[in-house]
């Protein structure tokens, strides 16, 4: 086995770091709340910190190379933040150049959708296939896609935004601007907003909901709320899972994936969430499509974000390697 490397991720609530091991498993996890206010100079410090701790407790030596994922919009080729929603007054920072003069080895940057996609195709539900669709329900709604066993990256770096396929033309509006969005309907934000919505009108038309007593809604709530036969959440969470089928049944006909892994907060759902999605796919997809895609869970867990960021960095060692393999030792490239 060859030395781990170490998996930063920069989330709006938390940060994470770990070892991450060609086998993909995780050494040392640690996880701080971020603090963001605190602007991207003293969080980066903390981070930094944390992942010279996990290294130092790992006792497993320097790591190779270390992964970055956050939120974009980023430039993963000059490494820099560009302004992050999700990281108010994060604007044009550079993370690659400060994680290296830290660590001292070559850093990579990925959004972290991105990242957790090619984490899960090669070390989650995504193990062994060829082409796979990944989407984040969560806060947000996220996405990427690996594509005949490459990362799909777009022509700017920020490809795979499968949050923003509309779902709904002149519907809800969206963080990005745009109305209708997926994540506009599906992200647990969003769901409980419509949850909310929903309940003022059922107090002003008199319909009993228990979704009436709950101090601040969550998507848990609603999905709760639904199982246990709560009309008004049962409608609520009726439409999300209808127009996320709607989605991913976009997705499938588009990429014809070996599988779509769905991850995030809302997917703990589980089965009230899976179920549902996975017939609208089977009956709505293009035949091929339908029968070629599985849909399913992410595999990688609370951990995926970290495993996400590792996975980035092994690939680029990987594609270094082979690259450098390709070259003549005479040979001296630009």
């Amino acid at each position: 086995m060859a030395p781990p490397v170490l998996g930063l991720d920069i989330g709006g609530t938390k940060l994470a770091v770990g070892m991450v091991g060609e086998d993909g498993r995780v050494d040392r996890l640690l996880i701080e709340p971020t603090r963001r206010e605190e602007g991207p100079r003293r969080v980066l410090e903390r981070l930094f910190a944390m992942g010279e701790e996990a290294v130092a407790a790992a006792g497993l030596g320097a790591p190779t190379a270390v992964g970055i994922s956050c939120g974009g919009p980023l430039d993963a080729a000059t490494g820099v933040l560009l302004n992050p929603p999700h990281l108010p007054g994060w604007i044009d920072v550079p993370v690659v150049s400060m994680a290296a003069d830290v660590f001292g080895v070559p850093v990579f940057l990925e959004n972290d959708a991105t990242a957790a996609a090619l984490g899960e195709h090669m070390f989650g539900a995504g193990t062994g296939t060829s082409t796979l669709v990944y989407l984040t329900v969560s806060t947000g709604v996220g996405g990427g896609a690996v594509i005949d066993g490459r990362l799909h990256r777009g022509a700017a770096g920020n490809g795979g935004e499968l949050g923003h396929i509309t779902v709904r033309p002149d519907g809800r509006s969206c963080t990005c601007g745009r109305k209708g969005c997926l994540e506009a309907y599906c992200s647990g934000t969003q769901i409980a907003r419509r949850a909310e919505e929903a309940v003022e009108l059922a107090v002003r038309t008199g319909r009993p909901t228990t979704l009436a007593f709950v101090p601040a809604m969550t998507a848990a709530d609603v999905s709760r709320a639904a199982a246990a036969g709560d009309q008004v959440a049962r409608e609520v969470w009726d439409e999300t899972t209808a127009l996320l089928g709607q989605g991913v049944t976009d997705l499938v006909n588009v990429f014809e994936p070996d599988v779509v892994v769905l991850g995030g907060g809302v997917t703990r759902a589980g089965s009230m969430l899976l179920d549902p999605v996975r017939e609208i796919v089977r009956v709505q997809a293009m035949g091929p499509a339908a029968r070629a895609a599985r849909v399913v869970l992410a595999g990688l867990g609370d951990a995926v974000g970290v495993v996400g960021a590792g996975a980035v960095a092994l690939d680029a060692l990987r594609e270094q390697h082979h690259l450098g393999a390709l070259v003549p030792a005479t040979s001296h490239p630009a």
